[in-house]
């Protein structure tokens, strides 16, 4: 996975200039249905994720999430699915 050039460690962020950040959020940060979309799960399934703390939305309302957490999400929910249901491959 790529990381942000920008990021120091596990969860810690600096910026340079406010252009930084707002080109940092406007790359990392999506929707609800954006994130749903990249896990390919429903937005019901979203949010059982989210409720049951599996998923850290950065932002509740509208709820927002980072792109690098949803895409580490994504490999383990793949992985689960290939051990889980074979049959769908």
């Amino acid at each position: 996975m790529n990381l942000p050039e920008n990021r120091q460690e596990k969860n810690k962020y600096t910026f340079g200039s406010t252009e930084e950040l707002l080109e940092f959020l406007n790359a990392e940060l999506v929707s609800a249905a954006e994130a749903a979309e990249i896990l390919e799960i429903s937005k019901v399934r979203l949010g059982k994720l989210v409720k049951d703390g599996k998923l850290i939305a950065a932002k509740e309302q509208p709820k927002m999430f980072l792109k690098s957490m949803l895409l580490e999400k994504k490999d383990e929910l793949e992985s689960l699915r290939k051990k889980f249901r074979p049959y769908d491959e």
